[in-house]
């Protein structure tokens, strides 16, 4: 049975970001976008990141223009944006599709292992968020509309 470590990322910088590199740690992947309602939502996603990465958390950002073109830019750009507007120092990948027959493969096996609203496996729009235990099984998904900060709680006993 696969776990989220199995799988492996492009970077965001163009290099390899295999998952598991975070063996052991619990992951908040999240699809993202410069130009969405929801993109405010990276203060809190970083915020996260620092508060809680010594403990064990990786926030795990992937760029995605499948909803509304709201991802419009190259990876220089997304970087640009995410770090100059909101600090974003955590990692990310390149631009994925979590959707359709595109779809990433870690997007794919996301949504097998944990379906949204009404039994729906496709994702509905930028930041869907995915937590994933230390032992690399999906423990919850969480609608655009969660804000990050909404999760301490269960971030931290993922981390305990």
């Amino acid at each position: 049975m696969a776990v989220a470590h199995d799988f492996e990322l492009t970077a965001l910088d163009g290099g390899p970001l295999p998952l598991a590199a975070f063996a052991g740690k619990v992951l908040l992947i999240v699809n993202t976008a410069s130009r969405c309602g929801f993109t405010p939502q990276y203060a809190e996603l970083e915020w996260l990141w620092r508060a809680y990465r010594a403990q064990g958390l990786v926030v795990l950002g992937c760029p995605c223009d499948q909803f509304g073109g709201q991802e419009p830019g190259d990876a220089g750009a997304i970087a640009t944006f995410c770090r100059r507007d909101y600090g974003v120092s955590f990692p990310m990948s390149a631009k994925l599709k979590v959707n359709g027959p595109g779809a990433d493969p870690l997007w794919r096996w996301l949504q097998r292992e944990q379906r949204g609203a009404l039994g729906i496996a496709a994702i509905k729009w930028n930041f869907s968020k995915f937590l994933v235990g230390r032992e690399g099984r999906v423990l919850s998904r969480h609608a655009p509309s969660t804000r990050p900060a909404a999760l301490e709680d269960r971030l931290r006993a993922a981390l305990a």
